[in-house]
Formats: structure tokens, C-alpha cells, sequence
């Protein structure tokens, strides 16, 4: 899932960054390392923040967590508001509604149907994205097999919770609109001044939320700081994660360590939280990270 609003390119799920030189093997290493790494932290926060889901509920989480991501994109972006033109607020705001939604779907999605199945059916969105644009046989092939997967994620079961499913397509269409999003905030706005700003509105958005929830009933601490750690490793982290890797690994290489998150989220929710899984669903997961990765392995001629 991604961690903030960035701006990306058309690679599959990823940011564009130029290519590293020849001589920067020990960055490529460290920034491979460290795609891992946010791949892990990313999931972890996301689990970890559903241990305060008794208390906040989704809802309340993801408010801590729009607030993390705007402390951070705030003070990395530093947005100069006031210079903003009408053109430029309009996608700023709505991907800071798609911010939103995206997290608050997932989350949801997360309570639901679990950390693993929510994650994968999310990555549909930028999937699809990526082979909607392709022209390569190679393309329609991969696109067969993530359908397939989706498919057989969404398989009728008597345990199958429907709504569930349908929030984790909702944050797979979100995850779709905020890549298109981004790429035209990225036009408009200089820098990080774009993705700060719709954080910054984002988390103004959740502010009602934050406020019914300490009025109706002030949360634990316990539970705060399961949010606030949610936040931190979610948002804060792999933000800062993607600035470093993306200067030192090539797009291809950080777009498939990142279709590696459905399987790190499954794990994570194995390990973490006792969600465990069929065969049938890992074999699932598997195809749709196998159809993402085969999609960036294959030359381009």
C-alpha cells in the first residue's frame, strides 16, 4: 500500500527516477535493502495499527495516520499554499480525497477480510494501470494471470465477506486514481509542494474524526500509540524510504520490490496476527506478484 502521496510515472506502481550510473553499485544494493525494509515497515504499521481497531476502529487508525503523513510530508515539502493557482488546487484536492478514501477502505478492508487479501486486492489498482498501457503480448498474458488471482481471491464462499472484498477493490481503484492523480500534480507543482499540500488537507479532512473519537471516548494510551506507530511505519518511514531509493535504484527494480507487498503482507499477517491463509488464496497472491513482476522483467523493444 502506498505510504503517501507521491508523484509517479507510468512504471507499473513506482515513482520515476533517472537512472543510477554505472559506479553506484554500493546505492543500488543499499536502495534495494532498503526497499525491503519499507516493504516490512509498510506492513507492520499496517498490523500494528490494527491491534488499536477494538478501541479507534479503522476509521479512528487512519485519522492517526493522515496526521503522521502530513507532519512529515509538511515538513519534508514545505508547500507554499498561498502561491497555488486555481489549476493546481483542483488535483491537489481531489487526491487528497482519493488520500483518504485509499487508507480508510484498506483499513477497513483490513478489519474485514485481513492484512493479506486487503493488500493484494489493492494492488490491482496499479496492476491494472500498468497493463492498461501496455502493448505487449507479454502484457495481456500478465493481465490474464492477475485476473485469474483476483478471481480466486473473490471465489463465493459460506465465510466470504463481501463487503470486504468490495472496500479492498475500492482502495484498488483509489490506489488507480491516485497514481493519475499524482502525475498531474507533479506537472502542475514543483517538488513535494503537491503531495504535502493534499497530505496536509487530507489529514484537515480527518480532523472531525479525531475530534468525535476523543469526545465520545478518549482512547488508551495503548491504543494511541498503536496508531501513532501505525502512522510512523506506514506513512513516515517509507516516504522517506522511497526519497533515498529512488535516487540510487531504477524504476523497474523499485516497481517490483514493490509487487512483493502482497506477500509481505500475508506473511506479516500470518506471523503477526494469526491470519492464516489457504493454498488456494497464497496461490493466488502469488499470481497476481508473479503477473507485476514478469510485466517489469521482460525487456521493452
Amino acid at each position: 500500500m502506498p505510504a503517501a502521496p507521491v508523484p509517479v510515472s507510468s512504471s507499473p506502481v513506482s515513482v520515476a527516477a533517472p537512472a543510477p550510473q554505472p559506479d553506484d553499485r554500493r546505492g543500488r544494493l543499499a536502495g534495494a535493502a532498503a526497499l525491503v525494509g519499507s516493504g516490512l515497515s509498510n506492513q507492520t504499521g499496517a498490523a500494528i495499527g490494527s491491534l488499536a481497531f477494538p478501541v479507534l476502529g479503522p476509521t479512528g487508525v487512519v485519522a492517526v495516520r493522515q496526521y503522521v503523513a502530513a507532519f512529515v510530508l509538511l515538513a519534508v515539502g514545505r508547500p507554499r499554499l498561498r502561491s497555488f493557482t486555481r489549476s493546481q488546487w483542483g488535483p491537489v484536492l481531489l487526491l487528497a480525497l482519493v488520500f483518504g478514501t485509499m487508507n480508510l477502505s484498506l483499513y477497513t478492508a483490513i478489519d474485514r477480510i485481513g492484512l493479506g487479501l486487503a493488500v493484494t486486492l489493492e494492488f490491482l489498482g496499479p496492476l491494472t494501470i500498468a497493463l492498461a498501457a501496455a502493448r505487449r503480448r507479454v502484457d495481456a498474458c500478465c493481465a490474464v494471470i492477475a485476473a485469474a488471482g483476483a478471481i480466486t481471491l473473490m471465489r463465493p464462499q459460506p465465510s466470504t465477506d463481501y463487503l470486504g472484498t468490495g472496500l479492498g477493490l475500492l482502495a484498488a481503484v483509489c490506489w488507480a486514481a491516485y497514481i493519475l492523480l499524482n502525475r498531474t500534480v507533479g506537472r502542475r507543482i514543483p517538488g513535494a509542494q503537491g503531495s504535502a499540500a493534499a497530505a496536509a488537507v487530507s489529514a484537515v479532512l480527518f480532523l472531525p474524526v479525531g475530534v468525535v473519537l476523543v469526545l465520545r471516548e478518549p482512547p488508551t494510551a495503548q491504543a494511541l500509540g498503536y496508531a501513532v506507530v501505525a502512522g510512523v511505519l506506514s506513512s513516515a518511514l517509507p516516504y522517506l524510504v522511497d526519497l533515498f531509493t529512488l535516487r540510487h535504484v531504477p524504476a523497474a527494480v523499485f516497481g517490483l520490490f514493490m509487487s512483493v507487498n502482497p506477500v509481505l503482507a500475508a506473511l506479516v499477517g500470518w506471523i503477526g496476527l494469526g491470519q492464516g491463509l489457504g493454498l488456494v488464496d497464497w496461490s493466488a497472491i502469488t499470481a497476481v506478484v508473479c503477473a507485476n513482476a514478469l510485466s517489469i522483467l521482460v525487456p521493452r523493444r
